[in-house]
């Protein structure tokens, strides 16, 4: 019976096993639920951050931008000083890009691809003063400071503030405590006690030690250290012979003065670091007011390229309605029976223009924005939206006579004020005095230590006055031994630590400061070469692009001339003549739209290259009154600078002598002659309300050699007032 269950049984698990074949299963698991809600199934994904930040009202309230099929706009006129004054009114993050060459590119692409480090803010500047060293300040095991005694880099230091913060006052302080329980190698009696009163076994202690401690460095190299210790000591040696009291306490009080007498000494080697934390901050302001100057020149150079884009579309317009008038009289003669082929070439010329005339308001490609493009990245300049009903008109004229700069003055400027060559002397500095810093490290460390204590030593931590010296009064106190002044100490320590032999290393350092220095040195005068040289390229190029600029408003006015005439003659109807006449209508109407194009280019880049010279020499911002200065503090901060300056008034001066460092820097440049608060205007005002008035035609500016203007103060820029 057993046997045909078993056969039953195998059978039928074959049977199953051979209808469901063989696949894996999950084991399982008690209590589980089923959801698998703590199971992931993919380790990355694309996520969006949660960040709870509103756009700007200018980008999500933007309008729809303006095209060909929209011209909803009212015009806004805007002088060149209202623009640069929006311009800087409203940064935050300065959208231009660094460098002294022109710059091509599609800034929004690029601020909007460039990572978030290569951007520049108003805040840099600060950030830069205010960077840190993560290290803390280092201690030894008695509270001393401990000295980092290497070279000084310029890339190892943060801000000034903490640089300073080496010479701050560290406290330090410790607590402890320690229990002895061992059995002791020394006889017994016969009772098991030891037979040794000074050193009982089992031997059972309980030892205590605190330490309070400050420590300074000081500007000499030296460190001073006050320090007070609490020793407690308690064990079962027998009281009598052995000790006097089971239990005591010793307070110590010291001071000690560490000092190095050849490496690190002076206060110049010691300063080496506030120096160079100062000229990095220096090196900062300079890149902070590089890119101020680059967005000073952008929004010139976009206001110029504007104005120009207004006037090749208002010539494109021009040709496009000569074109058009041409069409319409040939269309009219062919009806009564002329030939054919002038209206064909009138037809062919006005769809010309007419695509000129599109391209110069929509663009025509990367380079040729037109002027929608031109009135945009104005806008993207001055932090305004890309549309809002309104189109930036230019009314401020271009300078079109002919400009006379002293050489010898544009020269001495460069060599002084151009930012670049600034930078590269700031490097300079910083290169000497970390030759100075590298020379310091072939001398020995030779350190004296100078030590004196004031020790108490008593039964009790506090006495009560009235108790004899201990140890005979075991009572007594160890502050009130240490008040007494009877035990007192003094050390002295000497510490020589040469340099490895054949100082390799420091000698290598030294090496390469002084390489860096002459490489430094050579790195300056390749760039006042290539100032220069681009002070004469700029020179060549204003006298060339004004004689053009003549030539081509000539070409205009000449090619103006024809077509009056060819138009005359055509509209009387020469029917002798009447293809030879319609032919040279349109050349001459072709020429002088290249002709006034070109005028128009040459203009625009006429002033802008006039930009670019004030900008290598530096006085661009002061070209259009505006200077750089630190903001307002708080109130609380100009009363602690008072009071502070008047401590150091009523304190003794010390000079350090031939350790004091020697001059970095010199000052100021002397921007301004008089008072420019006096000179300025307010700089931000509000944006003009829309006008509902047509807008007044422009009108072109007439070029004139024999006008000769002064650009070290332009006419139409006195009394701007624009400040940062």
């Amino acid at each position: 019976m057993k046997r045909n269950l078993t056969r039953w049984l195998v059978g039928l698990q074959i049977v199953s096993v051979a209808l469901t074949g063989c696949a894996p299963t999950q084991p399982f698991f008690y209590g589980e639920r089923g959801d698998l809600a703590h199971y992931i199934d993919r380790v990355q994904r694309i996520e969006y951050p949660d960040l709870d930040k509103e756009p700007l009202p200018e980008v999500s309230q933007s309008m729809e931008p303006l095209s060909l099929d929209n011209q909803n706009y009212e015009y806004l006129d805007l002088t060149l000083e209202e623009a640069i004054s929006y311009a800087l009114s409203n940064v935050q993050v300065i959208k231009a890009l660094p460098g002294t060459q022109r710059q091509n590119a599609d800034i929004a692409s690029i601020l909007l691809a460039s990572p978030v480090a290569q951007l520049s803010t108003v805040f840099d500047p600060a950030i830069v003063a205010n960077t840190t060293n993560s290290q803390p300040l280092a201690l030894d095991g008695n509270g001393n400071r401990v000295l980092a005694r290497g070279a000084s880099r310029a890339n190892q230091v943060g801000g000034v503030e903490d640089a300073l913060s080496e010479f701050d006052a560290q406290v330090s302080a410790f607590l402890a405590y320690n229990n002895t329980n061992r059995a002791r190698n020394v006889g017994v009696n016969p009772d098991g006690t030891s037979s040794n009163i000074f050193n009982p076994t089992p031997f059972l202690a309980d030892d205590g030690n605190a330490q309070l401690a400050i420590s300074k460095r000081t500007a000499t190299g030296g460190v001073a250290t006050a320090r007070s210790q609490t020793v407690y000591s308690s064990n079962n040696i027998q009281t009598g012979l052995a000790r006097a009291v089971p239990t005591d306490y010793t307070q110590i009080f010291e001071a000690q003065v560490q000092h190095p007498l050849m490496r690190g000494r002076g206060t110049l080697m010691n300063r080496i670091p506030i120096v160079l934390a100062r000229i990095n901050e220096d090196v900062a302001l300079v890149d902070y007011e590089e890119r101020i100057r680059n967005l000073v020149r952008e929004v010139e150079f976009a206001y110029w390229d504007l104005y120009a884009a207004y006037w090749n579309f208002e010539t494109a317009r021009t040709a496009r309605d000569s074109s058009a008038l041409a069409y319409k009289i040939a269309r009219a003669k062919f009806n009564q029976g002329n030939a054919a082929n002038g209206v064909a070439q009138a037809a062919a010329t006005y769809h010309d223009f007419e695509a000129q005339f599109k391209a110069a308001l929509a663009g025509s490609g990367p380079g040729e924005p037109g002027l929608l493009g031109r009135e945009r990245n104005m806008r993207l300049l001055l932090g305004w939206a890309a549309t809002d009903g309104r189109l930036i008109r230019p009314i401020d004229k271009p300078s079109v006579g002919l400009a006379k700069f002293d050489w010898e003055s544009v020269k001495a400027e460069i060599l002084t004020r151009n930012l670049d060559l600034r930078k590269m002397k700031w490097s300079i500095k910083q290169r000497q005095l970390e030759l100075i810093s590298a020379k310091n490290q072939i001398l020995p460390e030779v350190n004296l230590s100078l030590t004196y204590r004031w020790v108490g030593v008593g039964g009790q931590l506090f006495g009560n006055g009235n108790n004899p010296p201990f140890p005979e009064g075991g009572s007594a106190g160890a502050f009130e031994e240490l008040f007494g002044g009877n035990y007192q100490e003094g050390a002295a320590r000497l510490d020589f630590i040469p340099t490895a032999l054949g100082s390799r290393r420091q000698l290598t350092d030294i090496s390469r400061a002084q390489m860096d220095l002459v490489r430094s040195h050579r790195i300056l005068e390749a760039k006042e070469e290539s100032a220069v040289s681009l002070a004469q390229d700029y020179w060549l190029k204003l006298n060339g692009i004004h004689d053009q600029m003549t030539s081509f408003f000539q070409a205009y006015q000449e090619n103006d001339r024809l077509v009056q005439i060819f138009q005359t003659k055509f509209e009387m109807g020469d029917s002798s003549n009447q293809d030879f006449i319609i032919d040279n209508l349109l050349r001459a109407s072709q020429q002088r739209a290249r002709a006034g194009l070109n005028y128009n280019l040459r203009v625009a880049e006429y002033n802008k290259y006039m930009v670019e010279l004030h900008a290598l020499k530096g006085s661009l911002l002061e070209y259009n009154n505006i200077m750089l200065e630190e903001g307002l503090w708080a109130d609380k901060a100009y009363w602690d600078a008072h009071e502070r300056a008047r401590e150091r008034d009523a304190a003794r001066f010390m000079d350090y002598g031939a350790s004091r460092p020697k001059v970095v820097s010199r000052g100021e440049f002397p921007q301004f002659t008089g008072d420019a608060n006096s000179q300025a205007q307010p700089a931000i005002r509000t944006i003009p309300p829309k006008s509902s008035s047509p807008p007044a035609e422009p009108v072109p500016a007439e070029p004139n050699q024999k006008d000769e203007i002064p650009l070290e103060r332009r006419a139409d820029r006195v009394g701007s007032g624009v400040r940062s």
